[in-house]
């Protein structure tokens, strides 16, 4: 059957290469077995922002390696306990920490890890912040030049304002006359850009006439943060890319009652050059053949009149007039005490807290349901279901 090896064991290297550190290591340290890896998950107790790091060890070679790591590292000041959930991911679960950061997954062989292991022929690890629920999906809407997308989805927004948020683009082009950094686009330098793409923290990105745009995952998530649900309008190569992401969104295309009714629109702005409009009537043709492909939109909605498209497209969204802004599932009581115990049956974590003896309060016993995770890395693990019990 091969070796037997704990779950989660404290850092005892006696049986392993010495890591050597810069000065005298202080705070935690962690290691975790899987296959032929030891993942060394360290952090500096009692300091504020100091990132959790990692160290690997290759058992066949005997060598300690530096990983390239993706994702945003968790912070730690108190210290954290981990677990591995399986052969791909290892739960992280912060001491202390704020209601919304308390869940992390270390990735060490999800699909994601294993694209840019290859990819950069190096040892690979991501980070990915977990969250109860799975929250209202991200709503990407495409469609060609002219056919009304703006329009529906201005009111959409108007309808709805507390519900819905746009995520702002990253480009490299200047800021044009009473543009705002953050608020129209973030504006950003070109090496900058092209290394987070290389990097993975973008959705889809594009180069228009010499400047790359970009849907960022960063700013997909602070629209979810901000308790809205993420409308992105982006073209027929933007969706594909997110559709090849780990994001889990609805994809809506818009297309013209016929291509001749799309023309006429287009005329009817009075805004193109001829050569314009021929340039917008290519791409238009190419997009709504493109948009055919098999399982790249879940619905293709037409737009002849505005309003019963307007009507169709909110019964897509399942939208009336008495809804509201999605509901957050709650953590508001997940605080990992500092002390505690971790263990896992199945498909369930339970988180022991201890008894408080000078308040007498009853112990707490947090599950954690893990089997239903969807998303991941280069963005969040949703699916986590939280519940508690508390015993005398």
């Amino acid at each position: 059957m091969g070796e037997e090896v704990p779950e989660f064991v404290f850092c005892n290297t006696e049986n392993y290469p010495p890591v050597v550190h810069d000065s005298e290591p202080q705070g935690y340290e962690t290691l975790t077995i899987i296959g032929d890896k030891v993942y060394l998950v360290g952090g500096s107790e009692g300091i504020p922002n100091m990132s959790i790091n990692i160290k690997v060890l290759d058992k066949k070679t005997g060598k300690w390696l530096e990983p390239v790591v993706f994702g945003a590292k968790p912070v730690a000041s108190e210290g954290f306990s981990s677990i591995i959930l399986d052969s791909e991911r290892v739960l992280i679960l912060l001491r202390e920490s704020s209601t919304d950061n308390s869940i992390w997954f270390l990735e060490v062989d999800t699909p994601f890890v294993k694209q840019k292991r290859k990819q950069l022929g190096t040892e690979v690890v991501a980070w990915s912040k977990g969250l109860i629920g799975y929250g209202s999906k991200p709503i990407v809407i495409s469609g060609p030049s002219g056919v009304g997308k703006g329009t529906l989805i201005a009111k959409l927004m108007k309808e709805f304002p507390s519900t819905f948020g746009f995520s702002v683009s990253h480009t490299t082009r200047a800021p044009r006359d009473k543009e705002i950094n953050g608020v129209h686009y973030h504006f950003t330098e070109r090496n900058k850009m092209e290394k987070d793409i290389q990097d993975a923290k973008f959705l889809e990105s594009a180069l228009v006439h010499g400047n790359l745009y970009g849907t960022s995952i960063e700013a997909v998530e602070a629209v979810s943060d901000a308790g809205k649900r993420c409308i992105l309008d982006i073209d027929v190569q933007g969706a594909r890319s997110v559709r090849a992401s780990p994001l889990e969104a609805i994809f809506i295309f818009v297309c013209p009652p016929s291509f001749e009714e799309l023309e006429l629109r287009l005329r009817a702005r009075g805004t193109e050059t001829e050569e314009q409009i021929q340039k917008r009537l290519r791409n238009a043709r190419e997009e709504l053949e493109q948009a055919k492909t098999a399982g790249l939109f879940d619905h293709m909605l037409v737009n002849d009149k505005l309003e019963s498209c307007y009507q169709n497209l909110k019964k897509i969204l399942l939208l009336d007039e008495n809804d509201k802004a999605p509901s957050q599932p709650s953590m508001k009581s997940f605080i990992v005490p500092f002390s505690h115990s971790i263990s896992k049956v199945d498909q369930k974590v339970i988180i022991q807290c201890g008894t408080n003896e000078l308040s007498a309060s009853p112990s707490t016993k947090f599950i954690l349901d893990v089997s239903s995770l969807k998303g991941g890395a280069p963005g969040r693990t949703r699916g986590l279901t939280l519940s508690t019990i508390n015993s005398l």
